[in-house]
């Protein structure tokens, strides 16, 4: 090789590497491959996205290309301050599995561009932090944060159809709270895929042969991951109703549902959905049926009470399109016998007036005759 050829290698960037590559699954748009393919420039603040809102500077250098990938398990500290120096959150050896927004974004998209064993400063602006909301008690609304981060191991994800029983149980649960997390602070989007990758861990598995014997799930176990895993489709649910994806949680309460009929949770969302959808008739059975298993819920009687409102007057709409359409009989009846009144009174006129004529032409001749 010419030391032309050497220096223009050298030269190419990870970015470059990566496009003379063909990877069909990978989406070039997503930030957070866009934030693993950017090379930053040594001892300089680099703007990750491009607007100023998440910047990061290598404090201590690490081994050189030991950047996680997505769903790497990534074990880190994490000091994080407000702008006047006040801690505020303090992780020592915190294990977080990347790109599953067990962090902030602003975090999850930085620790996508460190190698292992280094340190870095990042700054993250509110809306890749904890955005208007903050997080109590010492995060106010609208703060930038400045996090000192040292990425101190990385290890791949385990094979899913290869993990025991527990393992499976504690990620997926710990994949379900921190959904729940999001959902509360009005983040449905973000909730939905940290249930989305629960449920990952909660599904049966095919594999049993391939695992150590105390290792298979047995049949009790697996009772327990499908009650965990209609606790996420109920939450998952209830999220997707937050983003409108009607359809997609009408799916997902469905799934609860064909678990345990008598779930009143699911039946109540499913009656909301197909509320929602405009399907009023079959709503109202759906939440009688929630109604009945829990007749003190304030929830599903209002729920009710609202929909037999919209029913009656939907049935009083159609009355009244139906009488347009076809006219009001009574009115036709009452129409038709002023005609005929008219009519004949027309008549009776008519023939008052020939009457008159023919007496007056008669006087005239019996006077002609008689003088």
């Amino acid at each position: 090789m010419s030391s032309m050829e050497e220096t223009m290698n050298r030269e190419r960037t990870q970015e470059d590497f990566v496009k003379d590559l063909n990877f069909s699954d990978v989406d070039p748009e997503d930030p957070l491959t866009k934030a693993a393919l950017s090379d930053p420039i040594e001892d300089e603040w680099m703007d990750i996205l491009g607007n100023g809102q998440l910047k990061k500077k290598t404090l201590i250098k690490g081994k050189k290309n030991t950047r996680p990938q997505r769903n790497d398990i990534c074990t880190i500290n994490i000091v994080g301050k407000l702008e006047n120096g006040k801690e505020v959150e303090c992780f020592i050896d915190v294990a977080i599995q990347l790109g599953d927004v067990e962090l902030i974004q602003g975090l999850d998209l930085a620790i996508a561009l460190m190698d292992v064993g280094e340190a870095a400063e990042i700054v993250i602006a509110p809306r890749f932090a904890y955005g208007d909301i903050g997080k109590e008690p010492d995060i106010p609304p609208g703060a930038t944060l400045y996090y000192n981060v040292n990425l101190k191991a990385v290890k791949m994800e385990p094979e899913i159809e290869e993990m025991g029983f527990t393992q499976r149980k504690e990620f997926g649960n710990r994949k379900r709270e921190r959904g729940n997390w999001w959902f509360a602070r009005d983040e449905p989007t973000l909730a939905i895929q940290c249930y989305r990758r629960a449920l990952d861990f909660l599904q049966p598995s095919g594999d049993d042969h391939k695992k150590k014997p105390e290792d298979v799930i047995t049949d009790s176990e697996l009772q327990i991951l499908l009650e965990e895993r209609t606790k996420v489709y109920n939450n998952l649910a209830a999220a997707q109703i937050k983003t409108e994806a009607y359809e997609a949680a009408l799916e997902s309460v469905d799934n609860v549902l064909r678990a345990n009929p008598k779930n009143v949770k699911a039946l109540f969302r499913k009656g909301r959905i197909l509320h929602k959808k405009g399907e009023h008739a079959n709503a109202i059975s759906v939440l009688q049926s929630a109604a009945k298993l829990d007749p003190d819920s304030k929830e599903i009687i209002r729920e009710l009470s609202i929909l037999k409102d919209k029913s009656a007057r939907d049935t009083l709409h159609e009355k009244n399109l139906y009488r347009k359409m076809l006219g009001n009989p009574k009115e036709s009846m009452q129409s038709s016998k002023k005609t005929v009144s008219a009519s004949n009174s027309t008549g009776r006129l008519a023939w008052s007036l020939i009457g008159g004529t023919i007496a007056a032409i008669a006087g005239v001749i019996v006077y002609r005759l008689t003088f």
